[in-house]
């Protein structure tokens, strides 16, 4: 795709919201904005006084961020690094990481962003299959695809587009394969914290010393207004990052990790709206799910943690063409599969109020079978 899934969402919304007053966001890979929770922060740490959590970030980030992600992640402080987001995460440690002719081995299906990111450093970009339902990855697959010039491979997990969990064994079979080779694996975890606690997985940091964990608040907590994102790793791979931001980065948002530290020191609060929103809207994603199944309009099953979902859409091919259509006539946005390796798929967001989860999978449904009638009729006339 020479257009960005970025560029192709912003101008299919503006499209929609030009013709219509209904934006029905089904695209969206994240809970909605938790509102109530963080004026909450704000108003608890710059009502009256201002929150000792509000200071510098300039030369190690916040270090009450710091604290409580060394706290999670069972590691020091000083194999953190905190970033602007997880893009920037990814952006950072390609450019510590890489040099020029070096190569990226890319998971596929996958967040375009992985691959894109090293286009525009320079970066030359392979690919490795991730296959059938549940998505996996044999790490022999991946193995083959190594060359000499690979340094770093990029997955994620929860997977981004599917929703489908690594399993332990293959995350461990892939570091000792990433430490066998003398390169190292960036495990994109935004979406773990979607994994209910009690069969959560350990970061992937903690697998292997090969493994770098990244992640950010932006898909387990919606605040993607914060910008806070991070990168946990060994003592190598972390001294060359931290050497590089400390040489090109100019520090995180002061104000914007005070409140990401407020945030992280009350987990119960935000976990408790992601749980929520996740217990209302996952029954009717699953009902929804079903019933196309049912009814022969998708195949591929529904993942067992998270908020998205990525079925193959039966007798239609170009989900590009058919998302617009959905978009134009529903006001129903869903993303793709084009943007993700994978054309055929779409990628559906579900983490909503149940309200827009049924009104939109309703027109979803409706619309998948009328475009695939006119498609049908078309192709015979």
């Amino acid at each position: 795709m020479t257009e960005s899934y970025s560029n192709w969402i912003r101008r299919v919304i503006r499209a929609v919201r030009s013709e219509r007053n209904l934006l029905v966001s089904l695209f969206d890979s994240s809970v909605p904005e938790p509102v109530d929770q963080l004026r909450r922060m704000i108003v608890e740490g710059f009502g009256e006084t201002i929150t000792t959590r509000y200071t510098s970030a300039f030369t190690s980030g916040n270090p009450y961020v710091v604290a409580q992600l060394a706290r999670h992640y069972a590691v020091p402080a000083d194999r953190i690094v905190c970033t602007t987001g997880a893009t920037g995460a990814l952006s950072l440690i390609y450019r510590a990481m890489l040099a020029p002719g070096e190569r990226v081995l890319v998971e596929n299906p996958g967040f375009d962003l992985f691959h894109k990111i090293a286009d525009t450093y320079g970066y030359g970009v392979d690919y490795f299959q991730r296959r059938g339902d549940g998505f996996t990855i044999d790490p022999a697959e991946v193995a083959a695809a190594i060359t000499p010039a690979t340094r770093l491979i990029v997955l994620s997990n929860l997977h981004n587009p599917s929703g489908m969990a690594l399993s332990a064994d293959t995350l461990a079979a892939i570091g000792a394969l990433a430490e066998t080779r003398g390169i190292h694996v960036i495990v994109d975890e935004v979406y773990g914290d979607y994994i209910e606690p009690g069969v959560r997985p350990p970061p992937a940091v903690q697998v292997s010393p090969a493994l770098i964990s990244i992640s950010s608040l932006t898909k387990s907590h919606g605040l993607s207004t914060l910008r806070c994102g991070w990168i946990v790793a060994v003592e190598d791979p972390i001294a060359r990052i931290r050497a590089l931001a400390e040489e090109i980065d100019f520090g995180v948002s002061n104000l914007s990790h005070a409140v990401a530290a407020l945030v992280l020191e009350h987990p119960d609060l935000f976990e408790g709206y992601r749980a929520g929103m996740m217990e209302r809207a996952r029954p009717i994603m699953a009902s929804y799910h079903a019933h196309w199944l049912e009814q022969g309009l998708v195949s591929g099953a529904l993942p067992a943690f998270g908020c998205i979902a990525f079925p193959r859409l039966i007798g239609i091919d170009d989900t590009l063409t058919f998302s617009e259509w959905l978009a134009d006539r529903c006001g129903v946005v869903v993303a793709p599969g084009e943007y993700f390796g994978m054309p055929g798929h779409i990628r559906i967001g579900f983490a909503r109020t149940p309200a827009d989860v049924d009104y939109g999978l309703q027109a979803l449904t409706d619309g998948l079978i009328r475009y695939r009638d006119q498609h049908g009729r078309d192709r015979t006339e």
